[in-house]
């Protein structure tokens, strides 16, 4: 009797570690390394913003570095490392340092993406590294040296049919913004969504993608202020953005599988500690 138990005992052990064994493994995180600091932006805000906001609609696990104070001349310390990118997956350039523009400074930012890093480019960094090569522009995938002054505009649904535009409103209008002027769309680049200037009298690209070598490229020149970062459609469009990059977003918009976000299972509310009770009177 005590070995048929014990027989049944181990074949159900058996069958368990065999389903166990025949569950798919879950796919790590995606390791992205967001790069932010530098001038005329509240950096310290948005890198909560963006690392929450993004976690909380894909399956993305943060490494921020915020260094160069609110200079446009900062050669930040990461970059002093030739290897910088590695070991990421995606690097999201969120840094404004117009002015660090020394031809192998620029080279040595370049250089991971040229090999193969995917990125996301966001606001100013469109207008960083202003080396006297046009390198970093073909990297970003459109080249800009300013914008006008802060207004509220539409940002119109360019190409529907992208992956990344599922969920993005024919017409979005964003809040109180800057619309960088636009001088020219790289070849490489696809334009996603336009804004209208009243000041340049033309649409401007405001979101697109680009291959910079054997890397993708997601941009985006909105995201001055957090106000607008914080906005649904910002997150859910910059989420999709990212997932694409790594080839990691389905043609529906969503997480391709394993890349969903992490739920975390809810906390038990503690319990009501139980009232005392009131002491029965002694009998007389």
């Amino acid at each position: 009797m005590r070995c048929g138990i014990l027989l049944a005992g181990l074949l159900g052990l058996c069958f368990a570690l065999r389903a166990v064994a025949a569950e798919p493994a879950k796919p790590a995180p995606i390791k992205a390394l967001l790069v932010t600091g530098g001038c005329c932006h509240d950096y310290d805000g948005q890198k909560k913003i963006l690392s929450e906001g993004i976690s909380a609609r894909a399956n993305v696990a943060w490494t921020i570095v915020q260094q160069g104070g609110n200079s446009t001349k900062s050669r930040i310390a990461l970059y002093e490392n030739p290897e910088w990118a590695k070991g990421f997956d995606v690097v999201v350039h969120n840094e404004c340092f117009a002015d660090a523009k020394e031809v192998e400074w620029v080279e040595r930012i370049l250089k991971p993406h040229r090999e193969g890093t995917p990125a996301v480019v966001i606001h100013c960094a469109m207008h960083c590294y202003r080396a006297p090569t046009d390198e970093w522009f073909k990297f970003v995938g459109v080249t800009s040296r300013g914008h006008g002054s802060k207004f509220a505009y539409p940002a119109k649904n360019a190409k529907a049919e992208h992956p990344i535009m599922k969920g993005f409103p024919e017409v979005w209008q964003t809040p109180n913004e800057e619309l960088y002027n636009i001088e020219r769309v790289h070849e490489t680049a696809t334009p996603l969504a336009t804004g209208f200037s009243p000041e340049t009298k033309r649409d401007e690209v405001c979101v697109w993608t680009n291959t910079y070598h054997k890397a993708r490229v997601f941009g985006t020149t909105i995201g001055h202020f957090n106000e607008t970062m914080k906005q649904e459609v910002y997150l859910d469009f910059l989420t999709r953005g990212l997932l694409w990059s790594v080839d990691k977003l389905g043609e529906d918009g969503k997480p391709k599988p394993g890349y969903e976000p992490v739920k975390l299972a809810p906390t038990a509310a503690p319990k009501e500690p139980t009232p005392a009770k009131e002491p029965t009177p002694a009998k007389k």
